[in-house]
């Protein structure tokens, strides 16, 4: 089945199948960026690990920025030429592709990295309506948040989702989109090079592109939201790293910083932001790279400095108000969770695991011995990173070692592989490639 949509990227929300049947979750899904709106990146069902191979590869449309999704037989993967594909997850052979528009060229941005830019952010699957949905950029600058049918391909939602202040094609939407309870959340950073006038933020419609709220950052350009996690929810409050912002000193405005927001009005409710957090503004060295980490009680943060900050999740504590701090890698991408331990995503070096203890003390359990780096996720005894240089490793849980690895070609910045069953999915610069032995 071949689904194409061609409404114009500003038309008015449909509702074409709002009374499918919703699709509950099985064990082996993977709905949302590192697997829960808790970003714990856990597989629990991932088969223990053994010698890696590659089962199959897709060759898509372009490249896949975002963490592929798994929802029973079928792997959702999204291409930066705005196109959505259902891939048979026994095969790789496509079931259904629906292409939202044409993307937006770099040569119509005032900077970036990415060409052409399309979809970038990880979707999210709502098991209560069977949609998946995807924030796709076309040329224009448009930015559109889809819902399409899981099952069909269709489009059955589509609406405008503009960052609410700045400059829309100075806007990039990378973090991963958070559906919680009927609504979307999605986040805005700048583009690479920080040009033109952009304001980090949130956007968030319900299910239906219906009832629109949005958030900016109080400073009067930067604040980017853009770590690939996007939110961690945490209770009724979502949690976002924000980047540097315009301020150096004076007062503060709402840069690097862990921002708590609340699912129902996006109101701010409460950040913690380092002591010297004028200097990280001036020097580039915020907390922005990497999305937060929930443990127990705490919300846990490494940036761009080497330096891991312990928070309380009901009280992040303003200015310098961390529970305890430890000397770790710094870290861009997404974290993952097992009970206290949290797998940095660290961006060089080697990676790193730390454990939070009950009152709050963060300690470096293992760091590996050989140079791998990424945004980590873990299941079947390993933890799973995928390196820039595009080799899939899978470290020893427990220690760190290397236990096997393969190569899966050129990937994205950023990239961390989907666990699910037996197999490994990993999004490339031209497809998605499922890796077995998991």
């Amino acid at each position: 089945m071949n689904a194409v949509s061609t409404a114009a990227p500003n038309a008015v929300p449909t509702t074409a199948g709002i009374g499918q049947q919703a699709r509950p979750l099985a064990p082996g899904d993977w709905p949302t960026y590192h697997k829960d709106n808790g970003r714990s990146g856990n597989a629990t069902d991932l088969s223990p690990v053994s010698t890696l191979s590659t089962a199959w590869h897709a060759t898509l449309d372009g490249a896949v920025y975002g963490q592929p999704l798994v929802i029973g037989t079928q792997v959702l993967a999204a291409t930066e030429h705005d196109t959505v594909y259902s891939l048979d997850a026994a095969t790789g052979a496509v079931k259904w592709k629906t292409n939202l528009g044409a993307p937006q060229p770099k040569s119509g941005l005032p900077c970036g990295d990415i060409d052409p830019l399309g979809i970038t952010s990880t979707m999210a699957y709502d098991q209560a309506t069977g949609r998946v949905f995807a924030l796709a950029e076309t040329n224009g600058g448009h930015h559109t948040l889809v819902g399409i049918n899981g099952t069909t391909g269709a489009v059955e939602v589509r609406v405008a989702a503009e960052p609410p202040k700045g400059s829309p094609l100075a806007h990039q939407q990378r973090s991963a989109l958070t559906v919680q309870a009927g609504r979307v959340y999605i986040a805005y950073g700048g583009l690479l090079g920080d040009c033109s006038n952009y304001i980090g933020s949130v956007v968030s419609t319900t299910t239906d592109g219906k009832n629109p709220l949005s958030f900016a950052i109080p400073t009067t350009r930067e604040g980017g939201i853009w770590a690939p996690g996007g939110a961690v929810l945490g209770g009724d409050r979502l949690y976002y790293s924000v980047g540097n912002s315009a301020a150096g000193g004076g007062a503060y405005d709402g840069g690097d910083s862990v921002t708590a927001l609340s699912t129902a009005t996006l109101g701010r409710l409460d950040f913690f932001a380092p002591s010297q957090w004028a200097s990280d503004n001036n020097s580039d060295l915020d907390l922005g790279s990497a999305s937060p980490a929930m443990v127990g009680s705490f919300v846990v943060i490494t940036g761009k400095r080497p330096t891991t900050y312990v928070l309380r999740a009901n009280h992040l504590g303003g200015i310098g108000g961390q529970v305890k701090t430890a000397n770790t890698c710094s870290s861009f991408g997404g974290t993952s969770v097992v009970g206290n331990t949290v797998y940095l995503a660290c961006h060089s070096g080697s990676a790193q695991a730390v454990t939070i203890a009950a009152d709050g003390t963060p300690t470096v359990t293992w760091t590996a011995k050989q140079a791998v780096f990424g945004s980590p996720t873990v299941g079947g005894g390993a933890v799973w990173i995928v390196s820039g240089s595009g080799v899939l490793f899978a470290l020893d849980q427990t220690t760190g070692a290397v236990r096997s690895q393969i190569s899966v070609g050129s990937v994205p910045h950023f990239v961390s592989p989907t666990l699910s069953g037996q197999r490994a999915y990993v999004g490339t610069m031209n497809g998605v490639v499922a890796v077995g032995g998991a």
